[in-house]
């Protein structure tokens, strides 16, 4: 009866008494970690992300009653209009350009609290509806976006600090409530009869402009004075009390977003609906995209190492390798490898240092004087230039065996 072995399989053996050793398919925990840190790190950065805007959301809500008459926050306004409400002045709260502007007339207050969010034809409009309205228009902290619309002949210069400040003036309300604290922004008055009131350096921090039919504008550059939290301060209640009492009507105009006046009823293009500053923050993402194409694109660093579900013969993969050179007719690689596997294998035996057996001057030499034949080159056969065929590769796969073995039975002769 013939018996038959079971067929070869390159499957290497399982230690025996201790676990199977990972394979490719089962990675390690070091593995697993240099996998998922940068998804680990995103998870993280949204976390951060999240926390910060979170914060910030709750922040502007503290903040969204600002400037309101309604408000008891210390950012609101309702101790000054409680004050105003019992010389008998009342508050009427607007928030489109086209209700502030109906409001206008000579016994009413205009106080636009915000006018740097009004657009270029809300200025407009409510500037030409106040200047000749005979009435008061108060104008809180505008910016150059908008007081050379609303306010003509004063400019916004900078920035102020806002403290108690005296009047220097002779608006006699001012004078009337002394110190007081402003600041915010200092202007420069070009306009002819205007007061100029709390001076920042020899710049004002509140404006008078005398209008038309007895009115007026009164540019503030602080709006401390008219909140909850600095009523109470020097003469803040005063100075709010007088500028915005000086008619038995007020219109508290609270610029929204909702306001359709902004449109100006013209159709506008996309980017004309992009806010402003758009192109800097597409700079910046440009530059971020730059910065992580050049971090990805760094050096990988060394090889790692996997082990491989089977052992794969040496003979194959050589003759793998040799095949991907044929291919690629790759000739000058495939015999420098073969020149420097004999190269290697020398120099041990000529007594050469393996740091050297690279060196034509050092290993070509010692191994010439070992030749039997003087006339070989052994330069050109070790560190000669590429074959121009296959059959010059052949030739040098077999002069090179052929030099291997004659250095070889020589070294056998001499240490028997």
């Amino acid at each position: 009866m013939t018996t038959t072995s079971p067929p070869e399989t390159n499957t290497p053996a399982e230690p025996a008494g201790g676990p199977t050793p990972p394979t490719a398919n089962s990675p390690t925990a070091r593995q697993l970690w240099t996998r998922s840190r940068a998804l680990l790190a995103a998870l993280l950065a949204l976390l951060v992300f999240g926390a910060i805007y979170a914060y910030a959301v709750m922040q502007s809500d503290q903040n969204h009653n600002a400037l309101d008459p309604a408000s008891p926050d210390p950012w609101g306004s309702r101790a000054v209009a409680q004050l105003l409400a019992g010389q008998g002045v009342t508050t009427k709260v607007v928030t489109t350009t086209d209700q502030a502007a109906a409001a206008a007339g000579p016994d009413t207050t205009l106080l636009v609290a915000v006018p740097d969010l009004l657009t270029g034809h809300q200025q407009s409009a409510l500037h030409k509806a106040t200047e000749r309205s005979g009435g008061r228009t108060v104008l809180l902290s505008p910016t150059p976006a908008s007081i050379g619309t609303l306010a003509p002949g004063v400019d916004a210069l900078n920035t102020a600090s806002v403290r108690v400040r005296s009047p220097g003036c002779g608006l006699p309300a001012a004078r009337r409530a002394g110190n007081a604290t402003t600041g915010g922004i200092a202007y420069t008055v070009s306009a002819a009869n205007a007061d100029s009131c709390y001076l920042s350096g020899t710049h004002p921090t509140l404006v008078r402009l005398p209008a038309g039919n007895g009115g007026d504008t009164v540019v503030l550059g602080a709006y401390d004075p008219l909140q909850n939290e600095y009523l109470d301060q020097q003469g803040n209640a005063s100075l709010a009390l007088q500028l915005l009492g000086a008619h038995p009507k007020l219109v508290w105009y609270l610029p929204s977003l909702n306001d359709t006046t902004a449109l100006d009823g013209g159709q506008q293009s996309f980017l004309d609906l992009v806010p402003s500053g758009w192109d800097w923050a597409l700079l910046q993402l440009f530059v971020a995209a730059l910065i992580a194409a050049l971090w990805r694109a760094r050096r990988l660093g060394p090889v790692v190492a996997e082990r491989l579900p089977v052992a794969v013969r040496a003979a194959e993969a050589t003759e793998g390798r040799a095949r991907l050179y044929r291919r690629a007719r790759a000739r000058g690689r495939a015999a420098e490898a073969l020149r420097a596997a004999t190269r290697r294998r020398l120099a041990p035996l000529v007594g050469i240092p393996p740091s050297q057996a690279d060196e034509p001057d050092a290993l070509a030499p010692a191994v010439s004087a070992l030749m039997p034949d003087p006339t070989i080159d052994v330069r050109t056969l070790l560190h000669g230039p590429p074959p121009s065929d296959d059959a010059a590769l052949l030739r040098l796969a077999d002069d090179l065996d052929a030099l291997e073995r004659s250095i070889l039975a020589k070294e056998r002769y001499a240490n028997p």
